[in-house]
């Protein structure tokens, strides 16, 4: 086995065991509701540590294990911490994945899971004061506030549940009790932010200077 690989005597797993423990409860105490977009955007990132990242951070460790004392060697530790990170991800993605639920917003509904709120449905509200408000229930993945897409084990979708318009509610927030009452019910594409490859990436292209013997 390549020297890059082995496990160092000062290398601790504890803040793995951390980073698995406080996924936990996301991870198996709730059903992964989730949106096919929502799903979408978990697999590309999956796909782009596992199959991009990952494999150059592991190139600048093989690297850096051939340059002296690993101790003193900075490119050496800091890789090392960068693909525990990155395996972390995988694995907390990979159980996310596994556990999806699909629930298209967009697919024919009859009855009261037409008209009602349910995972998926976009909900126009008004408060006690008039102020009116939109949002998206989502999965725990997908919350976006930018987007006001809220999960649907929050406080606000809680309390929407099974609403209808014209219904009016109570929710219980931290804050105090406010009454909302249901103006609006639909079921609609709900756009989420697609994954994008992180700033500053080491799979990223990397921008060459240009030498003194070039011309533009």
């Amino acid at each position: 086995m390549n020297k890059a690989f082995t496990k160092e005597p000062d290398e601790s797993d504890e803040d793995d065991h951390a980073a698995e423990q406080a996924a936990g409860p996301q991870v198996a105490g709730v059903k992964n509701y989730i949106t096919p977009s929502g799903l979408r955007r978990l697999k590309d990132e999956h796909r782009f540590l596992l199959t991009r990242e990952r494999p150059a951070v592991t190139r600048v460790v093989t690297w850096a294990a051939g340059n002296g004392d690993r101790s003193e060697n900075a490119d050496y530790q800091y890789g090392k911490r960068r693909l525990r990170e990155i395996d972390r991800r995988i694995r907390f993605l990979t159980k996310r994945i596994d556990a999806a639920e699909i629930v298209d917003p967009e697919a024919p509904r009859s009855g009261p899971a037409a008209t009602q709120v349910f995972f998926g449905a976009t909900v126009r509200y008004a408060n006690a004061s008039g102020t009116e408000r939109v949002v998206s229930v989502v999965g725990l993945d997908e919350v976006d506030l930018d987007r006001n897409h809220i999960s649907w084990v929050s406080p606000l979708a809680r309390a929407l549940m099974k609403s209808g318009a014209g219904d009016r509610v109570v929710l219980h927030a931290p804050a105090g009790t406010e009454q909302l009452q249901i103006l609006d019910v639909r079921y609609q594409r709900i756009l989420v932010e697609p994954f994008r490859e992180p700033p500053g990436a080491e799979a990223a292209p990397r921008v060459h200077p240009r030498t003194g013997g070039e011309h533009a």
